[in-house]
């Protein structure tokens, strides 16, 4: 009695995509036999070895106009399998109706509801002016490096004509839809500190360790100004500040002896209302007040602000908001507190929308038994399939003649 759809979606579930291994050509024989099935034509571009995108493609009526994507990734982060319910991998369904996997929410819930929507338009007999592609990436869970970073640069994404883009967004608690119009820059800095060394007996000056202190007060600071800072305006979100964490700390070679180097890695979120430049200054100041031999460098550093408009006047959104007015869904526009493959295509200038349309839903992606309830998940693919025909509708624009 369970419904297809729901079936579907619990096989997808099965497949196991978990990092460090993720069996990709799994996931992709099982969604090119989707798609197949539904009648849409399949692509495979290979953007590195290994690390393959699957485009899936419903043509529309008028070819040159820009086409709507609807991106999401294949893979998923570990488990921790002693802290489940139930086995990860087995998407198991409780008398709720809840569903337990790794997945479950982030995000491949929303790649079968793509796909279930589309299934229910095709077979209403649905037509539409705009193609409509989907593309299945891997390595999100990683930074989209060998995955939608490298794909955008590519001559077959350029020729998927772009105008509109939908991606995953997050789970939201309460009975509002969260939309994420933009996401925060990461930056991941590694400060290294060079001081004299000797034995751990002694007084010793201008040692890396005490820069270290320094270097760490400096950062964890200002992660304390800006948690009190969303503490004290609740028209705040996580998205509007920006987060520091102390992630990693190394040095030392033994109890007795006082190191010549330490290091100390951090994780950086930054909301595009930042001066990136100024950050910069602030974190060199902060780095030059430790002392002399102060360096950082870093690791990842997204330059990036674009984010994608939410007026009125802005058609894709009209289209989107519309429905979501029709259909009485009461939306919370955010930034993205964390990053996701978005960023990579507002960055070559396409207009993207995270959405993944689960509310009264605890936040349980990179959790332990992280889980979707059938309904919710069902009542996606509904929300999908009035989205779709709106946006693949969007009239010409002044650009496409």
């Amino acid at each position: 009695s369970e419904d297809p759809s729901v079936t579907l979606f619990r096989d997808y579930l099965r497949i196991d995509t978990v990092h460090p291994k993720p069996d990709y050509d799994a996931a992709v024989r099982f969604l090119e036999r989707v798609g197949t099935d539904l009648g849409l034509a399949c692509q495979k571009v290979e953007v590195c070895q290994g690390r393959v995108v699957l485009i899936l493609t419903w043509q529309g009526t008028n070819p040159r106009l820009r086409s709507i994507l609807l991106n999401s990734h294949t893979d998923v982060v570990p488990v921790f399998e002693e802290h489940w319910t139930y086995p990860p991998f087995e998407a198991v369904k409780d008398s709720q109706g809840n569903i337990y996997a790794r997945g479950a929410q982030d995000m491949k819930c929303v790649s079968i509801q793509y796909l279930e929507a589309i299934r229910r338009l095709k077979a209403e007999g649905k037509c539409f002016a705009r193609t409509i592609h989907l593309t299945f990436v891997p390595d999100e869970e990683v930074g989209g490096h060998k995955g939608m970073e490298m794909f955008v640069q590519r001559p077959e994404f350029r020729a998927l004509n772009v105008g509109f883009a939908l991606d995953e967004g997050l789970a939201s608690p309460s009975d509002t839809f969260s939309v994420f119009y933009g996401e925060k820059s990461p930056w991941w800095i590694k400060v290294k500190c060079v001081g004299s060394p000797g034995h751990g007996s002694r007084f010793i000056s201008n040692t890396a360790a005490e820069k270290m202190h320094k270097v760490i007060n400096s950062f964890l600071a200002f992660r304390e100004s800006e948690k009190q800072r969303l503490k004290s305006d609740s028209s705040l979100t996580l998205g509007d500040v920006t987060s520091l964490n102390l992630t990693m700390l190394e040095g030392g070679v033994s109890f007795n002896v006082v190191p010549s180097e330490m290091a100390a890695s951090f994780d950086i979120r930054i909301p595009p209302t930042v001066d990136l430049k100024a950050f910069e200054e602030q974190v060199d100041a902060w780095c030059r007040g430790a002392g002399d031999g102060v360096t950082y460098e870093f690791h990842q550093k997204c330059m990036d602000q674009h984010v994608t408009s939410t007026e009125e006047s802005d058609p894709w959104w009209k289209a989107f908001s519309e429905v979501c007015r029709d259909m009485k869904l009461q939306l919370k526009l955010e930034i993205f507190p964390a990053a996701t493959d978005s960023r990579y295509i507002r960055a070559v200038r396409h207009p993207a929308i995270g959405f993944s349309p689960m509310n009264c839903t605890p936040v349980l992606l990179h959790d332990h038994n992280e889980f979707l309830n059938e309904q919710v998940f069902l009542r996606g693919i509904d929300i999908y399939a009035h989205l779709l025909p709106a946006l693949a509708s969007v009239p010409p624009l002044p650009a496409e003649g």
